[in-house]
């Protein structure tokens, strides 16, 4: 039965149908069913390419099997000892062995230059990072999930997911001076929350499109990922030709547009020219408000740059606002270019100039603070960016006050010290139009030089991937830790210049799990390393990055089963890949009467799971028991059953060996 077939005839299919219809290995296109896909490129970046890195090891994989792998350093770019260092020379060495496109530190952030190198309408991308789904605004299926489903991508696996909801996004009017796209983006997340998108893929249309760069629509379908959506989807249009023929790509151009009667199984308008300046609150992307509601506010930071606002446009609109004028004395201005292409033509053409005269801080292309690399705000002081998420604690600063905005609103801040609407600002509004040349450099990749005898350089903080045993017939623990609603991975393994370097060194990052939440969790856990322990959440537990150091460190430190109210989509799957038990429960109330070191027990757990009905927990310290569910298909039953999917695939080259 096809998805286009509804009562009244066949139906016109969206972008999103087209290209999962294009791509489609298994499965039916109804929301909610499994699916497979063919994935023809792949992304990951040094915070989650070192483990998908040494899972193809594990795996014994000799060559990417995809049309295109990159592999990009652009999180841990500083080198305040060895450790980042080192592991920049083993992802450049096992990017020789599994035939691997790498980007080396400096080049920028993974997102925007894969999309100025390699994006190409029609494809699919799975990417070892949340912010994948960037590559949608140029006609693309980019999805992000954990590194170990981005590594069977590379060794030629399908990508298996249930099928979304399609969302369409009509855009009419025209925005007004002094807004820009990240207000679009900000307007959706003021109307849906932080989990308003799980399950569903957004697709942008209608006569507003016109008005948004292809840059502007990667602002946007960056974001999406904070509305917790599985994918954004722009059309492949005039914009999009427009932007390869900027990178003298023009052949790898094809029109992808919906039919004129697509059928969208939910449906949302917004009119650009009704916008105004939006800014998100500390400390959720959904904590959205317009920004003359909190004018007035001191500020002490302001930054521009990210995978969010990566575009020329938006640091030549920052420049030219602060040209001839100077930064508030009180002020840090952080410029943050996101890429190598981007910085050369800022300084071709001017605005690094007029940047640095005006008392900016110019910093090398890559995510740096966006990911609590540098530039940490001071102690509850204000910090005005452009990056895509605010979660507590991850600029680098514990209680931070992180308000996300447009690039327009923090050149604002930066001039005159406090939160302003940039509406409010003397003089015009500096438009910028794309110039149609501009410097390339596509030598700044380097390409694959495919040697599979290559020996990974592997330094001393490197560690091989640990591996867990099947899931046991018993678990019995205390409850370690109980948590309210959107926590997120960087509350679970926190980002930064603390933590971030052992992320090929399992043993050593395990040991700041929880440590935004609970920093006595860690030492906790070691306790019940091996005999396990539980954790209780609210809903959309795990939102945010697809780390998947959030599932393996708990793992590691011995976490079973997370009951939950729901979960964030890549979070949930990641924990399912290596082997933790993610529960539901069957009535929410449950979560109240669950306290802290309540020792929960799941008798016959295997077969209670693989049963299909509700399972039972004895809470060991109330004396009374509760109810639980899964929503584990077949494939993820199995999954957990074996101690995580690796287990699986090792099970399956012994046997090809035989």
């Amino acid at each position: 039965m096809s998805q286009f077939k509804k009562g009244k005839g066949m139906m016109g299919k969206t972008v999103a149908h087209k290209l999962i219809e294009s791509h489609l290995i298994s499965g039916e296109m109804l929301p909610g069913k499994e699916i497979g896909l063919k994935i023809d490129q792949t992304l990951t970046q040094d915070a989650t390419g070192t483990m998908v890195m040494l899972e193809l090891e594990a795996m014994g994989v000799q060559k990417a099997k995809t049309e295109i792998s990159a592999q990009y350093v652009d999180h841990n770019l500083l080198q305040t000892d060895y450790k980042n260092a080192d592991d920049h020379l083993f992802l450049q060495s096992a990017c020789q062995k599994f035939n691997i496109w790498f980007s080396r530190p400096g080049n920028g952030v993974s997102h925007p230059v894969h999309m100025e190198n390699f994006g190409k309408p029609g494809k699919t991308l799975l990417g070892s990072d949340s912010h994948t789904p960037a590559a949608g605004s140029m006609g693309m299926l980019a999805i992000g999930t954990g590194g170990l489903e981005v590594a069977l991508a590379i060794a030629g696996e399908p990508f298996y997911t249930n099928m979304p909801r399609v969302m369409g996004v009509r855009l009419v009017g025209k925005l007004r001076p002094w807004v820009s796209a990240k207000d679009i983006i900000l307007e959706m997340l003021r109307r849906h929350d932080v989990d308003g998108g799980v399950g569903r893929i957004i697709e942008y249309y209608g006569p507003g499109l016109k008005y948004l760069t292809a840059m502007d629509r990667h602002v946007i379908a960056n974001m999406g990922a904070e509305l917790g959506a599985t994918t954004s989807v722009f059309p492949s249009d005039e914009e999009t030709r427009k932007f390869l023929k900027q990178q003298k790509r023009i052949k790898d151009w094809k029109e992808i547009v919906a039919d004129p009667k697509a059928d969208y199984d939910e449906h949302e308008e917004i009119d650009l020219s009704k916008l105004e300046p939006l800014i998100a609150c500390p400390s959720s992307p959904g904590n959205v408000v317009p920004v003359s509601q909190v004018a007035g506010k001191e500020v002490f930071q302001t930054m521009v740059g990210s995978s969010a606002n990566p575009g020329l446009r938006d640091f030549a609109v920052a420049a030219a606002m602060i040209k001839g004028k100077q930064v508030h004395p009180r002020v840090s201005f952080d410029i943050i270019p996101t890429s190598r292409q981007i910085l050369e033509n800022l300084t071709k053409m001017g605005h690094v100039e007029a940047l640095l005269h005006a008392g900016a801080r110019i910093h090398q292309p890559g995510c740096n603070g966006c990911i609590g690399m540098g530039q940490a705000p001071a102690t509850h002081k204000i910090s005005l960016r452009t990056v895509p998420r605010n979660f507590p604690g991850r600029s680098g600063t514990k209680d931070d006050l992180v308000y996300l905005c447009s690039p327009e609103t923090a050149a604002a801040a930066a001039l005159t010290g406090v939160i302003t609407d940039p509406r409010k600002l003397k003089g015009k509004y500096p438009k910028f139009k794309e110039p149609e040349k501009i410097i390339l450099n596509p030598d700044a990749m380097l390409a694959p030089k495919h040697d599979p005898k290559t020996k990974l350089e592997m330094g001393p903080n490197i560690k091989p991937l640990p591996l867990f045993p099947p899931l046991e017939e018993h678990i019995e623990g205390p409850v370690l830790l109980k948590m309210g609603d959107n926590v997120s991975t960087d509350e679970i393994l926190p980002a930064g210049t603390k933590v971030l370097p052992f992320r090929s060194n399992i043993p050593a990052i395990s040991e700041f799990t929880f440590d935004q939440v609970d920093e006595t969790y860690s030492h906790r856990a070691m306790k019940y390393q091996k005999t396990g322990s539980l954790l209780i959440a609210g809903a959309n537990y795990g939102q945010g990055s697809s780390r998947e150091h959030a599932a393996i460190a708990p793992r590691y430190l011995g976490v079973r089963a997370v009951i939950a109210k729901s979960y964030a989509r890549i979070h949930r799957k990641n924990l399912i890949n290596f082997g933790i038990l993610p529960l539901l429960f069957d009535d929410e109330k449950d979560l109240g009467k669950i306290d802290l070191n309540d020792v929960l027990e799941i008798r016959d757990v295997r077969k209670a799971i693989q049963s299909g009905k509700d399972i039972s927990i004895m809470n060991k310290t109330k004396k009374r028991s509760f109810l639980v569910r899964h929503s584990l298909n077949h494939r993820e039953l199995e999954e957990v059953l074996a101690g995580g999917l690796i287990n699986i695939i090792l099970e399956r080259k012994k046997k090809e060996k035989k």
